[in-house]
């Protein structure tokens, strides 16, 4: 299958290596330095956990433009960066998109791409379970023996899901379909912001952090609050297994929060560069958009929010 991969980050390089692998004809779209990695070098991974490093060939390119056809297109990057591509990928006549991260209103993006397409466009939402840090020349992913992703539509089956299986039939990847993908997003974001505030409450000092019992039934309150936004709002928290651990087994929340924070993998994910401060911000200002339209109070969120950039701005 011919597969664009917008975006080179860590998360757009693994899901490039993993399509390269199963056999696609994978271009990436990049710029600046990581153009010129790719292109000098190839797709250059160091697998974290697996203590080996892969090289891919790939294709790369700078834009997209409105001719370049692709069976499929993915496109991974940070939350607020989506809108500044939306016009690229509308003008395109690629008909199949897949928008990878986090993402608080997939249902604007989807209608903004649909409406101003020259061609009827398919579009999907995912979030690949995978992490790392980039270094001159190389990314280093942070991943478990099988990545996944959730991926799926807006409240529909996806007809053309038998396209994106084909894109991963030979591989280890995981695809793990939800019908909704605007509730799984909202709720995924109400449990990794509250996480997220912990890093830069101790400056990213996350063994001390783990130490702070009082922050630590925090931050589980405060994502609990979330989900009572979007209950109040009508969304249904998913999956059902996050509320019950934030409201009915949180025990087991705070000690499986505190071994995190006290090991290397807990750096990586929940460290002080694991999201970035204006994916921070964006969240963060949707979350106050959500608060305001259910009309509940947060008290725990409010006390947290002082670590936010929105706050410190």
């Amino acid at each position: 299958m011919r597969i664009l991969v917008y975006g080179a980050g860590v998360l757009g390089s693994y899901l490039a290596h993993v399509l390269v692998r199963g056999g696609n004809n994978v271009t990436m779209l990049a710029r600046g330095g990581r153009l010129d990695e790719l292109q000098k070098n190839g797709n250059v991974i160091r697998h974290y956990f697996q203590f080996r490093t892969t090289a891919d060939k790939v294709n790369v390119i700078s834009e997209l433009q409105p001719e370049d056809i692709y069976d499929l297109i993915f496109v991974v990057m940070k939350y607020p960066d989506f809108q500044a591509v939306l016009p690229a990928l509308a003008a395109n006549h690629s008909s199949r998109v897949v928008l990878v991260g986090n993402n608080v209103n997939p249902t604007e993006m989807k209608d903004y791409l649909q409406a101003n397409s020259p061609v009827e466009k398919q579009v999907a939402f995912g979030f690949q379970v995978s992490a790392g840090w980039r270094e001159p020349g190389r990314m280093f992913c942070v991943r478990g023996p099988q990545v996944q992703m959730t991926i799926g539509g807006l409240g529909e089956d996806l007809p053309w899901r038998t396209v994106i299986d084909q894109a991963f039939v030979n591989t280890k990847y995981k695809l793990v379909y939800q019908q909704n993908m605007d509730e799984w997003l909202k709720s995924h974001f109400m449990m990794i912001l509250p996480l997220n505030f912990i890093a830069p409450a101790y400056n990213g000092d996350l063994r001390k952090a783990a130490k702070d019992n009082k922050l630590l039934h925090q931050v589980i309150a405060a994502v609990d609050e979330g989900h009572q936004v979007l209950e109040k709002l009508g969304y249904t928290v998913t999956p059902a297994s996050q509320l019950k651990l934030a409201r009915k087994q949180r025990k087991i929340f705070y000690i499986m929060l505190k071994i995190m924070l006290s090991t290397p993998v807990g750096k990586i994910l929940l460290g002080d560069k694991a999201v970035s401060a204006d994916e921070m911000f964006a969240l963060y200002q949707a979350f106050i958009d959500l608060k305001s339209r259910a009309g509940i109070p947060t008290p725990n969120w409010d006390k947290l929010g002082i670590h936010s950039p929105l706050l410190q701005s």
